[in-house]
């Protein structure tokens, strides 16, 4: 049991960044207002979720122009999937433990 509770990764405890890997990971990447009308969420939450995240090297954040407004994007980094699924994978173990 010990070892199952090792692979679940604080970086995932909120529900904000746990929803924001969960979108990634099925998505090659999203930009922000996607992730914050698909979360819920407001401007600020969202910004500072995504910086823990980046912080972790568990997302890349790229910044461009569309035209004259400016766009924000997030995708998960090789290292974050990784974790994520192993994060998952985790809870799984968990769940199926008796």
């Amino acid at each position: 049991m010990k070892n199952i509770i090792q692979n679940i990764n604080k970086a995932f405890d909120h529900r904000i960044r746990l929803g924001i890997m969960s979108v990634l990971m099925v998505n090659e990447s999203a930009d922000f207002s996607t992730l914050k009308e698909l979360l819920g969420v407001t401007d600020g939450n969202l910004a500072s979720h995504t910086k823990a995240l980046e912080l972790e090297n568990y997302i890349a954040i790229e910044k461009q122009f569309i035209g004259k407004k400016p766009n924000t994007s997030y995708r998960a980094t090789k290292e974050g999937r990784k974790a994520f699924q192993d994060h998952i994978d985790a809870l799984e173990k968990l769940i199926q433990k008796k």
